[in-house]
């Protein structure tokens, strides 16, 4: 068995799930482990073929019929595990999830909660109670995948999770937008179950993971947005780096990884948080079709070139965990750049003509530099390199 980990080296919308779908592609009995985030990921995948979907509550394998361990670091939301399940029907597809039972779930009390209070802040979220919900889980009011086997349970965990929020002092759970997802919620907890096999950690990897001849773990979001190596208030609710993975690893005993870590040819985010650079122009055709989209809660996508110091910061945060695992960088949306490559450090514009040159700015070792130049994964770029970086 071998394992891989997937991880973005900025703010999120690096590439993961073009990297993820590039390494089902590379062996013949995958599984895709979700470790960070939850259902407000945002994954795209498109075939050669054309075929386009993106991957949120399921891993980005899904259209190569690679199964999903949904880990219990991961939040589920059944409106959106059921609305993204038909979706996949209708392209022909019926995935395979197994999620853990620890696994916490989003409620419509968490969306409406997050989408009030990020009206105001602008901190980048999307918007789906991702972060509201961990916060939750913090409390007494805990709601796990398990506790949709039992409608008993659903009922009751639906109203003290209402009387939470009531002791927030929010009352806007009256009106008929939220009911209607109340309603939504109620139906999807009923059926979704019936699409997915709830199991326990130990049990899952000692009885089924070992079918698999590589696990690959998709990250969420990005390195700059983790919890504790991002600049608060602007971070997400977990971590985006391969500590969770590796916390996986050594309770199940799995194999030392390889780590992809990705960024775009240039820097995106969202939110008003920090973004360097955005004071030099940017010479870049937008993708037409790009997933993260303007929204109320996290704004418009502000874009700006490369910035070594950031890719070298993000890079030791995970070195706290991944050590001495072999080490791999890819390089996304490279076919959106009018020129060469450009990237600050120490306040001075470089120019690169390859991914290749990045390597001698970076301060680790890679074994290869992937490149992309489409959002098709099967048209990703495998440089093998004659020079090993900066260890």
């Amino acid at each position: 068995m071998k394992t891989k980990i997937v991880l973005g080296l900025g703010y999120g919308d690096e590439g993961k799930g073009l990297t993820t779908d590039y390494l089902c592609q590379q062996t013949k009995q995958p599984l895709v482990i979700r470790f960070s985030g939850g259902h407000q990921a945002g994954h795209t995948v498109v075939t050669e073929k054309g075929e386009r979907h993106v991957f949120s509550s399921f891993g980005a394998g899904g259209l190569q019929g690679v199964p999903t361990y949904w880990s219990s670091f991961c939040t589920l939301s059944p409106i959106n595990y059921m609305n993204e399940w038909l979706a996949l029907r209708e392209l022909g597809h019926t995935p395979t999830l197994f999620v853990d039972s620890l696994a916490p779930i989003t409620t419509p009390y968490d969306v409406f909660f997050n989408r009030h209070t990020e009206k105001k802040n602008q901190h980048g979220s999307c918007g789906l109670g991702f972060g509201a919900t961990i916060a939750r889980q913090l409390t007494p009011y805990k709601f796990y995948a398990q506790d949709l086997l039992y409608p008993k349970v659903v009922e009751q965990k639906l109203k003290a999770i209402a009387q939470y929020y009531a002791g927030l002092g929010q009352d806007y759970f009256t009106n008929a937008a939220f009911l209607e997802q109340l309603e939504l919620f109620q139906r999807a907890a009923q059926d979704i179950t019936d699409t997915f096999t709830i199991v326990q950690e130990k049990i899952f990897f000692t009885e089924i993971a070992q079918q698999f001849s590589d696990l690959i773990f998709e990250g969420s979001q990005g390195i700059l947005l983790d919890m504790d190596f991002g600049f608060f208030p602007n971070v997400t609710r977990c971590s985006t780096t391969s500590r969770n993975a590796f916390t996986l690893m050594n309770r199940n005993r799995l194999p030392m990884p390889e780590i992809f870590y990705i960024t775009r040819a240039y820097q995106t985010r969202h939110g008003n948080g920090f973004l360097s650079n955005e004071q030099f122009p940017l010479h870049y055709t937008p993708n037409p079709q790009e997933t993260n989209q303007f929204n109320p809660w996290q704004g418009h996508q502000r874009c700006s070139i490369l910035d070594l110091d950031m890719l070298n910061y993000a890079l030791a945060c995970d070195h706290n965990y991944s050590e001495n695992a072999k080490k791999h960088l890819v390089v996304s949306c490279l076919d959106q750049l009018e020129g060469p490559i450009q990237a600050s450090q120490d306040g001075i514009i470089h120019h690169f003509a390859s991914s290749l040159d990045l390597l001698k700015h970076l301060n680790i070792s890679f074994a290869s530099v992937l490149e992309s130049w489409s959002e098709c994964g099967a048209k990703m770029r495998t440089q093998r390199l004659s020079y090993s970086g900066g260890e």
